[in-house]
């Protein structure tokens, strides 16, 4: 076997690449990395310098795992910010650090790529390999993100530190379609969604519901505006261009699904999500003007329309917010795996872990008491 860096995700085939993705989760294929290179929206300036680690056996690619160098925190939505802090306090650097996720990107996936039957193998050695990186760029932590529940066994096993959060999910129950839904919910909620999606009707909006094929470019322009707009607001910089999302759905197009919202003969808002075979992903949402519910119809109900037309089991929002939950979504367990070198920022960390898992645990417990689905139903 063979292990090699790369810092160009183009230099490993795309085929061998996406013959490991399980499910077809769109965020680790290799066209939706590629494209975050190309378009520049990883890098250098970013603090996402790419150095993918593959492995190879007679040029056949075996094992692989997506990772980047970083210089900062930005864009994980796991915040390490105060072990930074405590790193600098101390007079050690915290960066560089490797993190393995995708950039910008709060979904659940494998972080450790390899087929089922070679997991027993690959992982031990994909990890080791990412520790050998470490050492050679002078990185202290390793950091795996989101990892989904196999994987993130596997990781604790072998005495990575772990860390929980929570997001809101919303899942499928063989639903027939948004009434069908909407029939589970307690009388309170179903009559709070029913007049949000109302108000939005009244309001005379209506919506295209786009994929790669049907989106033109003016409507990628459209969106584009609309997501820079919604980064501008909040004195932030947009992490993705609208290069970056014409390519994705060109290259993706059976995976991408564009909804924008019209009114009078003018777009007003947009939400982009993606899907998997059984998964669909909220992602960017932005708009020009403020109609009341909008961003709830756009972003949460016309995905959940979609995700029964389409018999997709499982939403992801995306990270945070608790509102979601009077919307069906339910909360959550998400995991990280988290290696540190320096045994004396170790000792601290694992302890912090700990006291930090035992609280998410309560805080979902107590969360789980306010879902808003029927309790007379079995």
């Amino acid at each position: 076997m063979k292990i090699q860096i790369h810092r160009q995700i183009k230099e490993i085939p795309a085929p061998q690449w996406n013959i490991l993705v399980k499910g077809n989760n769109p965020f680790l294929k290799h066209e939706f990395l590629n494209a975050l290179e190309l378009h520049e929206c990883v890098g250098q300036e970013s603090g996402w310098v790419p150095c993918h680690i593959a492995i190879f056996e007679d040029d056949v690619l075996k094992a692989a795992m997506p990772m980047y160098q970083k210089y900062n925190s930005q864009g994980e939505f796991v915040f390490d910010h105060g072990w930074a802090e405590a790193y600098h306090r101390n007079g050690v650097h915290y960066y560089p650090k490797l993190v393995s996720a995708v950039p910008y990107t709060p979904t659940l996936g494998q972080r450790l790529l390899c087929k089922p039957e070679d997991e027993e193998q690959m992982f031990p050695i994909l990890l080791q390999a990412a520790i050998s990186v470490a050492k050679e760029v002078n990185a202290g932590s390793i950091h795996l993100l989101f990892s989904t529940e196999p994987q993130h066994s596997f990781l604790e096993d072998t005495g990575l530190l772990i860390r929980h959060d929570c997001q809101y999910h919303w899942h499928n129950d063989h639903y027939t379609d948004f009434d069908d839904f909407l029939s589970r919910l307690s009388s309170r909620k179903r009559k709070n969604i029913k007049q949000e999606r109302r108000k939005v009707n009244n309001a005379g909006i209506t919506f295209r519901l786009l994929d790669g094929y049907t989106a033109t470019e003016q409507d990628w322009q459209v969106f584009n505006d609309f997501y820079s707009r919604t980064f501008h607001e909040k004195w932030n910089t947009p992490k993705f261009n609208l290069e970056f999302f014409v390519d994705v759905a060109k290259q993706l197009p059976d995976q991408t699904f564009l909804v924008l919202a019209d009114h009078e003969d003018q777009c007003v808002a947009g939400a982009l999500m993606y899907r998997s075979d059984t998964h669909l992903y909220g992602r960017h949402w932005g708009c020009s003007h403020n109609f009341d519910s909008l961003h709830f119809e756009a972003c949460y109900y016309q995905g959940i329309e979609y995700c029964i037309r389409e018999k997709l089991a499982i939403f992801e929002p995306g990270a945070q917010g608790q509102h979601k939950i009077s919307r069906g979504f339910i909360p959550t367990r998400t995991l990280s795996a988290h290696w540190i070198e320096d045994p004396r920022f170790e000792q601290a960390i694992d302890q912090f872990c700990k006291e930090e898992r035992q609280a998410m645990k309560h805080h979902i417990a107590e969360l789980e008491k306010t879902v808003p689905y029927r309790k007379d139903l079995p």
